[in-house]
């Protein structure tokens, strides 16, 4: 067994244990079987993660902190606001190469509502990511290129309520969703509807 720094152990046993929760389920997932696959022992896990819950919420923190780095590093090179929100809209972690396997993770706490400290971390995730996107919507509108009609604050919730949709219903296996027979896909409307029409600048 090699001997790694800590904060590198650490990470490996989330990578392991993301790979694990996302074939077999938070549930049926054991320590034992991820530090068989992890190559330590199960006290190796321990001196990292209290318990199992408390990797799982682990998991969920760092999701949503990968997500907003991501979104941060895509934003960096786009040439307006309306084009920054066009492409957090068209870049759903859930349906992403390197996110699907973290958000059908989160998508597990559903069975775990019960527990308050995984509704705490899943509540902490989503609203660190409405935040982002309320701030992103905010930049749009005083630049005139979102409407203002409604708020950032219930727009930004209703880009996480429909590409959570999106992404649940990606990870139920359902082919050809969210495009119809002309090729209009769902992301292309939700663009439109948003920034597609402006409001017109104040005095203009």
């Amino acid at each position: 067994m090699s001997r790694l720094p800590a904060a590198k152990r650490r990470e490996q046993l989330l990578d392991v244990a993301l790979d694990l929760f996302a074939q077999h389920g938070y549930a049926r997932a054991t320590t034992a079987e991820l530090a068989r696959i992890a190559g330590v022992t199960e006290p190796i896990i321990y001196r990292h993660f209290s318990s199992k819950k408390d990797l799982f919420i682990a998991l969920i923190t760092r999701t949503g902190e990968r997500t907003l780095e991501k979104w941060a590093q895509e934003l960096k090179n786009a040439a307006d606001p309306a084009d920054r929100l066009k492409r957090i809209i068209g870049d759903n972690p859930m349906v992403s190469d390197e996110g699907r396997n973290e958000y059908r993770v989160l998508l597990q706490s559903i069975t775990e509502t019960g527990d308050e400290d995984i509704r705490r971390a899943v509540s902490a995730h989503l609203t660190s990511v409405h935040a982002f996107i309320k701030q992103e919507i905010e930049r749009a509108q005083e630049g005139h290129r979102v409407m203002t009609r409604y708020s950032a604050e219930i727009l930004a919730w209703l880009l996480i309520h429909v590409g959570m949709g999106y992404g649940v219903v990606t990870a139920l296996g359902v082919q050809n969703h969210g495009k119809d027979a002309s090729g209009v896909h769902v992301q292309e409307i939700i663009s439109r509807l948003l920034v597609g029409k402006t409001d017109a600048p104040k005095g203009g």
